[in-house]
């Protein structure tokens, strides 16, 4: 694999904006209007909320994903999406570099909305 160039450098101050935060994936679910995307339903310990992901075509089987712990993006503005609301993005590995996608998971289990950082 060749990597990409790292991206323009930010400041740390910008990157504390973005929260980053261990939920855990309770259901996976078909999104009727889209050949991409599933909903995903994550508990992030004092709430949940439902995060569509474009893993449809990038698994053979997406419901393999529930029951793990995964990084999510919790503070974008919700998303319509095929019909869908989005509250946040999956934070996975591999998309941008056309490799088998995996997710960014904490290696031990954590408290549901543990905070990366």
């Amino acid at each position: 694999m060749k990597c990409a160039p790292i991206k323009e450098q930010i400041t740390f101050d910008e990157f504390a904006k973005v929260d980053i935060r261990v939920g855990t994936i309770v259901a996976v679910s078909e999104v009727a209007k889209s050949d991409k995307l599933m909903k995903l339903t994550v508990n992030f310990g004092d709430h949940t909320r439902s995060i569509l992901a474009g893993i449809k075509q990038e698994r053979e089987n997406p419901n393999e994903i529930e029951g793990k712990q995964a990084l999510f993006v919790v503070n974008l503005p919700e998303r319509k999406m095929a019909g869908e609301i989005s509250q946040g993005m999956l934070f996975d590995i591999g998309y941008e570099d056309k490799l088998q996608p995996c997710l960014a998971c904490p290696e031990n289990e954590i408290p549901n909305g543990a905070r990366v950082g």
